[in-house]
Parts: C-alpha cells; sequence; structure tokens
C-alpha cells in the first residue's frame, strides 16, 4: 500500500494499527522518494520458551506406561 504524508498523518493510528494485524508494509512516497514502515515480526508465546534438559517431553500415553517406583517417595 502506498501513500501520500498528509494521508499517513491524517490516519496515523488508524494506519499502524493495520500495519499490526496485517504484517503489510507500508509505503509512503514523498516527492518521488518511497519511505517503509515495516512492522515487526510478530512472536508466538511458546517461541519464546527455554529448552531444559531435565524436562520430560513426549505424549501423556509414553507416561503412563512409565516405571516410576525408582522416582516416587511417599510423604512421611
Amino acid at each position: 500500500m502506498t501513500i501520500t504524508p498528509t494521508d499517513f498523518r491524517k490516519d496515523l493510528f488508524k494506519l499502524l494499527d493495520m500495519l499490526l494485524d496485517t504484517g503489510k508494509v507500508l509505503e509512503i512516497n514523498r516527492n518521488g522518494q518511497i519511505f517503509k514502515v515495516i512492522p515487526p515480526k510478530k512472536v508466538k508465546k511458546l517461541d519464546k520458551l527455554i529448552p531444559h534438559k531435565d524436562a520430560a517431553t513426549g505424549e501423556s500415553d509414553d507416561f503412563v506406561s512409565m516405571d516410576w517406583s525408582d522416582a516416587w517417595k511417599p510423604s512421611i
């Protein structure tokens, strides 16, 4: 989408919200020069997780059939 600086100024917040929602690049044409407004890439919350070497991973059915007797300690 290419617009003029006047349109950008007039609809600044609406345009920025649109860019965040769509992820599209906005071009502003001023006297033949093109300026680009590029929204940041969306980062999913799960992408920020740090893997832990001691964490158990797998399907839930896999854990049901495991022998937990050596890891389980009864509370006294």
